[in-house]
């Protein structure tokens, strides 16, 4: 191997090293700011820590958002398997509804509660959030037509 083959391997070596090191870099420093997405189910399954910072998925139980003077809501959010009861203080979406699929990100809290700081709720008629529909494909309570059943 002549010395300039030699010199040319060590500088594509040494800026793959580089390389590697600016992505693992990148990689911590997005770390902590990583939101797993979960269902009810995967909640309940996989006991999520309180403090975890999450977004969380499902459907809003009928009948179960209980709204008091101080602008704090509660609802119970549901992917027909299990429930996660959710609080939230502030203006909810104006298409925020009983029976509606949304996504709610915040922490989960001692006791198995999840307190929101975001609610997002669907667009039109016929738009959810697409990890809400995959979840709810796979828990069987998904009408192709037209949302859940």
């Amino acid at each position: 191997m002549t010395r300039i083959k030699r010199q040319r391997l060590m500088m594509i070596g040494s800026g793959g090293i580089l390389l590697a090191l600016a992505a693992a870099f990148v990689l911590y420093a997005l770390s902590g700011q990583i939101v797993y997405f979960y269902m009810p189910t995967d909640v309940v399954e996989k006991s999520v820590q309180p403090g975890t910072r999450m977004r969380l998925g499902g459907l809003v139980e009928e009948g179960s958002v209980v709204r008091s003077e101080d602008s704090v809501v509660s609802f119970v959010l549901t992917d027909k398997s299990h429930t996660v009861t959710v609080s939230y203080k502030g203006l909810l979406p104006d298409l925020f509804r009983e029976g509606q699929g949304i996504v709610a990100e915040g922490t989960m809290q001692t006791g198995g509660g999840f307190k929101a700081d975001n609610v997002l709720a669907k667009h039109d008629e016929t738009y959810m959030p697409r990890e809400v529909a995959d979840a709810l494909k796979e828990n069987g309570v998904w009408n192709e037509g037209g949302g859940s059943q």
